[in-house]
C-alpha cells in the first residue's frame, strides 16, 4: 500500500481536530470540486460531531449541478483548525486566501511537487486525479470512513473528468477505485448527460473554433481567443478555457493549445498533448503542470510568437525521434 505512513498520519490528524476546513484551487475543474466536495461529504458523514467546512471563494458555472460550497467562515474559526488543501500545487492558487490562519495544513495533490507547502504532504503525480486519491483513501480506511452515495458521486465526477473519461493516466488501480465508487450507487446516466450535453450556442462557438484554429509547421494546433471573441459568444473564462478540448482529436497533432486574452493584458495558455511531455515548455514561461496537461501566462505578441515556436520545435524533435505516434 503506497504512502501508507502518510495516509495514516492524515487520518490521525482528521480524528484529532474538531474543526476541519477543506479548500481547493481557484477556477475549479471537476477534480478540484469533486475531491473537495467528496472528502467533505465523507468526513461529515463519518464525524457528525466535528465542524467541517468546505471553504472557497469562487465556483464553476459548468459544474453548478454539484452544488454550492459552504462559504468562508470568519477568522476565528481558523484558530485551532486543520486545513486540507486539495488539487493545488501552490498555496497562491488556493481559492481560500485565509489558508495561513489554520493551525496545520495538509496538502493532497497529483501535480508535480515543485512548490512544497503544508505540514503533511501526500503527492502522487502519477495519479489520474486527486479524486482517485481521496477515493483510495476512503477505500483503504473503509472501516473508519463512511463513503456515502453522494460522496461517491462527487469523487466519480472528478475522476471521470480529469482522466478524460478514463483516457489519461489510468492504471489498474484507477479502475478498481472507480468500481469501489460505482458500487456505492451512482446515477451514471444522469451524470454523463450533465457532462456531455451542449447548449446550441456552445455548438455555434465550436464551429467558430474549427473554422478559425491554426496549425504550426509541425502540427501544433492552436487558437487565439480574444476579448472580442469572448464578448461575441458571451464566454466566461471557464468556457474559454474549455476550448482546448475541442482540438484533442486531430490526427498528427500531438500538441494543442488555447491562447486566451485576459482583461489585465496577459494571455493565459491551456496546453495539452498526446505522447509529448509539454510541462517543460510551460515552466519556461512561468507556468507548469502535468506532463501532458499544463498552463502558462504570456505577455505580448513577441512572447506568444516565441511560445508557439518553442512548442513547434518540441513537436518537431519528438516526431523526428519517435515512431508510432498518431
Amino acid at each position: 500500500m503506497k504512502n501508507k505512513k502518510i495516509t495514516d498520519a492524515i487520518l490521525s490528524k482528521i480524528k484529532e481536530y474538531g474543526k476541519i476546513i477543506i479548500s481547493r484551487h481557484l477556477r475549479p475543474d471537476g477534480d478540484a470540486l469533486g475531491s473537495a466536495k467528496g472528502l467533505a461529504e465523507a468526513l461529515k458523514a463519518t464525524f457528525p460531531e466535528k465542524q467541517i467546512v468546505l471553504a472557497s471563494e469562487d465556483g464553476s458555472e459548468n459544474l453548478a449541478f454539484l452544488g454550492k460550497d459552504d462559504g468562508q467562515p470568519d477568522d476565528g474559526f481558523y484558530s485551532g483548525a486543520l486545513l486540507i488543501c486539495l488539487d493545488c500545487g501552490t498555496p497562491e492558487r488556493l481559492s481560500n486566501k485565509k489558508y495561513g490562519l489554520a493551525k496545520e495544513i495538509i496538502k493532497i495533490d497529483h501535480h508535480p511537487n515543485i512548490r512544497p507547502y503544508g505540514d503533511i504532504m501526500w503527492v502522487e503525480p502519477e495519479r489520474s486525479s486527486v479524486c482517485e486519491m481521496i477515493a483510495d483513501f476512503c477505500m483503504r480506511y473503509k472501516s473508519q470512513i463512511v463513503t456515502t452515495p453522494k460522496a461517491a458521486g462527487f469523487l466519480y465526477t472528478g475522476l471521470v473528468t480529469d482522466s478524460g473519461r478514463f483516457k489519461y493516466s489510468v492504471s489498474g488501480d484507477t479502475m478498481r477505485i472507480a468500481g469501489f465508487l460505482l458500487d456505492k450507487g451512482i446515477d451514471t446516466e444522469l451524470l454523463f448527460a450533465r457532462l456531455n450535453l451542449d447548449d446550441y450556442s456552445w455548438l455555434k462557438y465550436k464551429s467558430f473554433v474549427y473554422k478559425n484554429m491554426k496549425m504550426t509547421e509541425h502540427g501544433v494546433a492552436y487558437i487565439r481567443i480574444t476579448k472580442a471573441t469572448r464578448e461575441k459568444f458571451a464566454l466566461t473564462q471557464e468556457q474559454a478555457s474549455e476550448t482546448v478540448y475541442m482540438m484533442e482529436s486531430i490526427k498528427g497533432c500531438l500538441i494543442w493549445l488555447a491562447l486566451i486574452d485576459y482583461e489585465d493584458g496577459t494571455t493565459r495558455v491551456r496546453l495539452r498533448s498526446r505522447f509529448v511531455h509539454i510541462n517543460g515548455v510551460a515552466e519556461k514561461y512561468g507556468g507548469g503542470g502535468h506532463e501532458c496537461a499544463s498552463g502558462a501566462t504570456l505577455r505580448g505578441a513577441k512572447q506568444i510568437k516565441a511560445f508557439l515556436a518553442d512548442c513547434d520545435s518540441l513537436l518537431a524533435e519528438y516526431k523526428s525521434d519517435h515512431e508510432g505516434w498518431i
